[in-house]
């Protein structure tokens, strides 16, 4: 099976389907563009491949990532307003995580330790 991301015209992924490994293959070698014409017989859009292993655009999609044309992979989105992306895309916070168990709270801006459950 094969996955194709739909992109908006701020490349916002609005849409991942599966599409049958079949619909790829020229002479037996997948083809992402002819995955892509494909694509467009059931909507016409923008459209990229993904992977659910990862193995393509470094993550697989879901509603609401971004696609990064330039770096040719996936973004996530934004966890936190504070957040930041880094070079490699990935959003970091303004004060980074202590060791240990903490989870980042926003309206201070700070990692707080999580309450024993026990």
């Amino acid at each position: 099976m094969a996955y194709f991301a739909e992109l908006d015209n701020n490349n916002i992924v609005v849409n991942v389907i599966a599409v049958h490994n079949n619909e790829l293959l020229i002479d037996g070698v997948e083809s992402e563009q002819k995955g892509i014409d494909f694509c467009n017989t059931i909507k016409q859009s923008k459209w990229v491949q993904c992977s659910f292993n990862h193995r393509i655009r470094k993550e697989y999609p879901s509603i609401g990532f971004t696609y990064d044309e330039l770096a040719d992979e996936f973004v996530r989105w934004q966890p936190f307003a504070s957040w930041t992306l880094d070079s490699n895309n990935n959003w970091q916070p303004p004060v980074p995580k202590p060791e240990g168990y903490f989870y980042w709270n926003e309206e201070s801006l700070s990692w707080l330790p999580i309450p024993d459950a026990g």
